[in-house]
């Protein structure tokens, strides 16, 4: 086992009334120990990083800025090295929703947040039961039946320091209703941060979601988004990830109801030398689901992208229709792509679909660009664009698109091959 994991397993508290998942948690990680290179799902993830870290929680944090979205009006929650700085009480919350942190002390609330917290997230994410185990500060978002919430709730994850910051968002959106949820994270400092998010769905419930990984330099962010679907649940999902020292994001969908309906876009940009992973995983465990994945990814020199995405249909899934597709573009020869697009199929009657490419910049395109004076650097920025900008189109929040754009120009230039 890894000093790290040692100092993890003997810093966690679980006196409160989350007890039970944390000691399972814990268990869990006893067992477990720490990845070897031969597991599945870290063998093209090197962990060196964090295997001999000093674990270090942060004992206070400061109100830092926040980055705005131009245009966007949200309810803003601010973490700042896994601090929640934001004092959630004081908030203008529409009818019809709740917000409060996962340390209230009400009863009721804490059996809500019970029935979610680690119950969504699948038990194999060893990154998430540290999560389980150590998260002191997190927020659960409660939305009434029939409730339709037009102010997005934003909750920004900011390192600043170099400390481990642990968060935890807890959704559950009841029959009928809609809400849209943004997780974004910064930093750029030697930190490590673990957020996670699990959302239960019920029946008729629409989540419009979007999560920006946006760590960059020596952050190390490993986190994940976890979905449960019910019974005709819609769910729009929009990830985009940067690399860093270490990037990791795990997706689960789990179809738990009939005639549920899942879209996932994904879009990741590295620099040079940066890592970042994403696995997702969609189970499909009852009939007549739909899912729609797509993911691209852009590599720059001596980067290494990570894919991996699997499609489950189980037994009783009959009448599925699932596809997943990942692209990706290589900046340079020396970038690395490690693409891994999987289906199990247990059922008859379905129709799936998956694959993945892997090309570089065509010559003859970037060729027309530059004989009509346009610089190298901004028709390398075009045609990257080019290649995800179907993805960008798709954003449903007008005022989240709009400022993508100019980000992910910024991004560009800074993925540039000299």
């Amino acid at each position: 086992m890894s000093q790290w994991l040692e100092q993890v397993i003997d810093a966690a508290q679980i006196s409160d009334y989350l007890a039970p998942v944390r000691q399972q948690a814990l268990e869990k990680l006893k067992a477990d120990g720490w990845p070897a290179r031969r597991n599945e799902s870290w063998r093209f993830t090197p962990l060196s990083s964090v295997e001999k870290r000093e674990a270090n929680l942060a004992a206070k944090a400061e109100n830092l800025p926040v980055p705005a979205i131009e245009n966007l009006n949200a309810i803003d929650l601010v973490f700042v090295d896994g601090v929640l700085v934001t004092q959630v009480n004081t908030l203008d919350v529409p009818a019809g929703m709740t917000i409060t942190s996962l340390n209230s002390n009400d009863e009721s609330t804490q059996q809500a947040i019970s029935s979610v917290y680690g119950q969504v997230k699948p038990a194999r994410h060893m990154f998430g039961l540290v999560n389980d185990a150590l998260c002191q500060h997190g927020i659960f978002i409660n939305v009434e039946a029939g409730a339709k919430i037009d102010t997005p709730v934003r909750i920004v994850n900011m390192a600043s320091q170099n400390v481990d910051a642990h968060t935890r968002v807890v959704v559950k959106v009841a029959e009928g209703a809609s809400v849209t949820v943004i997780e974004q994270g910064f930093g750029d400092t030697e930190s490590l941060t673990t957020a996670f998010a699990e959302y239960d769905l019920a029946d008729d419930a629409h989540l419009e979601h979007y999560r920006f990984a946006m760590f960059t330099g020596k952050a190390k962010q490993l986190g994940g988004s976890h979905f449960k679907l019910h019974n005709r649940t819609t769910l729009n999902s929009t990830m985009v990830g940067y690399g860093s020292e270490l990037s990791r994001l795990d997706v689960d969908i789990h179809h738990a109801g009939e005639f549920a309906d899942a879209k996932m876009n994904a879009i990741y940009l590295l620099a040079e030398g940066e890592l970042f992973d994403l696995h997702s995983t969609i189970e499909h465990a009852m009939p007549n689901g739909t899912t729609e994945e797509n993911a691209r990814g852009i590599v720059g020199d001596k980067a290494r992208a990570v894919f991996n995405g699997r499609i489950h249909i189980h037994r009783d899934a009959q009448k599925t229709l699932a596809e997943l597709n990942n692209r990706n573009l290589l900046l340079s020869r020396r970038g690395v792509i490690n693409t891994k697009p999987e289906l199990e199929i247990y059922a008859d009657d379905v129709k799936c679909a998956h694959g993945a490419t892997v090309a570089e910049i065509e010559e003859e395109a970037l060729y027309y660009l530059l004989t009509r004076g346009v610089s190298r650097s901004k028709a390398l920025v075009m045609l990257n664009f080019g290649f995800i900008q179907e993805l960008i189109n798709d954003v449903p929040n007008t005022a989240v698109r709009n400022w993508l754009a100019p980000i992910l120009s910024e991004r560009f230039s800074q993925m540039e091959v000299k």
